[in-house]
């Protein structure tokens, strides 16, 4: 029975971070095409800096966000206080680990499938970022 609980949380929890990413990277592809129209090719020095901000910080918000619902599920399930749930949640999406927080033996497979997606989408969010930014 753990196994089918564990099973459905993973399901859950993947197909919400690849909803929040998916939907994340659909504005971010309308915002550029928006503020992009005229060609980045014909961006000075300032303006391309600028640009490489907002990107970054927009990609930055949007790894914050999918790392919400991991970080929800593990403050309900796992760990008695939200710094300790967003701070293990961040560590392990990040692939860093927080070797001073474990999480209870029947959900200890879920660190390293957050920590597969969370490389899965960092690598995701990169390849769209380097195909815009304009350095």
């Amino acid at each position: 029975m753990v196994v089918v609980h564990q099973t459905s949380a993973v399901l859950v929890l993947v197909t919400l971070t690849l909803i929040l990413q998916s939907a994340g990277m659909a504005a971010l592809i309308q915002w550029a095409k928006a503020h992009l129209s005229r060609g980045i090719h014909r961006f000075g020095t300032l303006r391309s800096a600028v640009l490489v901000i907002r990107l970054t910080s927009l990609v930055v918000c949007l790894h914050m966000l999918t790392i919400l619902p991991w970080a929800c599920f593990y403050r309900w399930n796992c760990f008695a206080t939200w710094e300790s749930a967003i701070y293990f949640s961040a560590a392990s999406y990040s692939t860093v680990g927080a070797s001073d927080l474990v999480l209870p033996r029947t959900r200890r497979t879920l660190c390293p499938i957050e920590s597969l997606v969370g490389v899965l989408m960092c690598g995701l969010l990169q390849v769209f970022y380097l195909r815009l930014s304009p350095v």
